[in-house]
């Protein structure tokens, strides 16, 4: 992932976050990206649900000026404030948070609050990067945890999350939200034996495998998918 050096104005660009939309087994409707960078996921959603209309809100007006150009709408705004207007009438049938709940004061918070504007019945997806993921236990096995610009590192990120913690601590404000999935995409250190030995599918097996079963140590990235099914209601 790219970026600029100043914090309140970096922008984030990638791929999207394909895993984590796979996660998606129906339309996705009226999508609200909660940090959604330079608007890649809306490029993959728009390719894969093209009566989907995408909204998103980030911190930098860079990145809004990119994302205005790839989906319906995109505001910039702290989400750690108030929901704007704009944004509060509204209500989504899938509502994304891709790498943005790391670099909050309190996300949990952040969750449930925007979590109210989700339809009966709609769809939270979440990813985070997992703190303990083999390559980061290897890095700080030899001493190395400096802050980086990108990556599990990054120096705007303030929480960190495991496979075993991100539900716990994400989750914990909003009781209406049922975890539907929580998985986690990344791969076993294959190295040379998956350049010049496996095939691809035996390589993708193993994967599969590592992730499945020992997803604290071969996830690079922790996946949750929830449904809003009212109760109680969101505190």
């Amino acid at each position: 992932m790219e970026s600029t050096i100043e914090h309140a104005d970096r922008v984030y660009r990638n791929a999207g976050n394909l895993p984590l939309l796979d996660l998606l087994d129906g339309e996705a409707g009226q999508v609200l990206d909660v940090g959604c960078g330079a608007g890649d996921n809306a490029v993959l959603l728009k390719a894969r649900f093209p009566t989907c209309e995408v909204h998103g809100v980030t911190r930098s007006a860079r990145e809004a000026e990119i994302a205005k150009q790839r989906m319906a709408a995109c505001s910039v705004l702290d989400i750690e404030d108030n929901i704007p207007m704009e944004i509060a009438t509204m209500q989504f049938d899938t509502i994304i948070f891709s790498h943005v709940l790391e670099h909050l004061r309190d996300p949990a918070v952040v969750v449930s609050r925007f979590s109210r504007l989700l339809k009966i019945g709609g769809t939270v997806l979440i990813a985070v990067p997992n703190v303990l993921s083999w390559s980061m236990r290897w890095q700080f096995l030899w001493g190395d945890f400096e802050y980086r610009s990108e990556g599990v590192l990054d120096d705007t990120h303030l929480r960190f999350f495991t496979y075993f913690t991100a539900d716990k601590y994400l989750l914990e404000n909003c009781p209406e939200l049922k975890l539907a999935s929580k998985s986690v995409s990344g791969g076993v250190p294959l190295w040379w034996l998956r350049r010049y030995l496996l095939p691809r599918h035996a390589s993708n097996f193993i994967d599969a495998l590592g992730c499945r079963f020992w997803p604290n140590l071969f996830g690079i990235q922790v996946l949750l998918k929830l449904v809003n099914q009212p109760s109680r209601g969101c505190r």
